[in-house]
């Protein structure tokens, strides 16, 4: 059986970005050094006047640097390979979490804001499961799933990370699109299923959701709601494509647009799907309370084969590293007397 590879902390991964942006630095440093060189005299006499300087040497000491902090982000995240799997019985139910995405969620009202709240909780809810099946759904004015039923419970916060307010491109508030979405992407096994809504209720379908609630339940599947906001309401924050706050959102006539929550609507739908509505505060979202209800229905026997058995790896890009490392450490950037016998990083006539 082929072992499977698996990242014990993915999240690090996201520094691999910095690679790209170190290149960019790299070509723009040389770029002026050129010109600063050109001010003295034509660069085709650099050799002349600096004849211990190798501009194929400095580059290819960048390359082994680059590929240093990449064996150590690798390291960081810890490859690891499953040796050993077993067929495990798990009960529980099939959980699926549909998180509203719209601009609205960006809201400040519930700290630091609607949509980043909502996510924290439900990172640790996924840090709680024991046998359950979760998958995530979001949606705005139309829904898609972010993450199939799983077990996975590594690649269920992977995938949660990367929820934010621009997944969907038009705006809106499509709950019954999601109820619907949720309702198909369940497998067909007899398992006990529910659904929670998170979101602030600001739907402008009428009552599609309430009705999406009430199919869903005839099917025996829980419908929860949490509503994200304060009756208050809060503007809106708009940010520029650096992630900067530029102001709040308006409407036509200039006025700044103050989001509020729909409790009624959450409370229709929450009743209509057999299950309970919670409102979202600045101490609890809910999301407990919720599952606590949701662990009260009957559970299924689930099997799974999975890897129960997994072996580090980190050891191979820690070792890979400080290699590199040694090279660079040798390489000098000016040309040595008894390296020029090897002329290594010299061109070829």
């Amino acid at each position: 059986m082929e072992n499977v590879l698996r990242f014990e902390h993915p999240e690090y991964l996201y520094w691999l970005l910095v690679i790209p942006v170190l290149v960019i630095i790299y070509i723009l440093f040389r770029l002026g050094q050129k010109r600063r060189f050109e001010r003295f005299a034509q660069i085709g006499m650099r050799e002349q006047l600096v004849p211990s300087y190798s501009t194929r040497r400095a580059n290819f000491k960048f390359v082994i640097f680059l590929f240093v902090i990449a064996c150590s982000i690798l390291a960081l995240a810890n490859l690891q390979s499953g040796s050993k799997m077993e067929e495990v019985k798990r009960e529980g139910i099939d959980l699926y979490i549909a998180v509203d995405v719209s601009n609205s969620m960006n809201a400040e009202d519930i700290v630091p804001s609607r949509l980043e709240r909502s996510k924290q909780a439900i990172n640790k809810l996924i840090s709680e499961m024991k046998g359950d099946r979760i998958g995530v759904i979001v949606f705005a004015d139309k829904a898609f799933v972010q993450l199939p039923i799983t077990t996975d419970y590594s690649a269920a916060k992977m995938f949660l990370s990367t929820v934010n307010t621009s997944l969907v491109a038009s705006q809106g508030t499509a709950i019954a699109e999601a109820i619907n979405l949720a309702v198909k992407s369940f497998s067909d096994e007899e398992h006990s299923k529910a659904i929670v809504i998170i979101s602030d209720g600001e739907d402008h379908e009428n009552d599609a959701a309430v009705k999406a609630a009430q199919e869903a339940a005839k099917q025996g599947i829980r419908i929860y709601t949490i509503g994200m906001g304060l009756p208050d309401g809060a503007p809106i924050p708009q940010y520029n494509q650096y992630g900067h706050q530029t102001g709040y959102r308006k409407d036509k006539n200039g006025n700044t647009i103050i989001t509020k929550l729909n409790e009624a609507m959450l409370q229709q739908i929450a009743a209509a799907g057999n299950g309970i509505y919670v409102r979202a505060s600045n101490s609890n979202v809910g999301l407990e309370k919720i599952y606590d209800d949701i662990e009260k229905l009957d559970k299924s026997e689930i099997e799974a084969k999975v890897f129960t058995d997994y072996e580090d790896q980190f050891q191979w890009f820690v070792g890979a590293a400080i290699v590199l490392l040694l090279i660079e450490m040798l390489i000098s950037s000016g040309k040595k007397g008894w390296e020029k016998r090897f002329n290594i990083f010299e061109k070829k006539p």
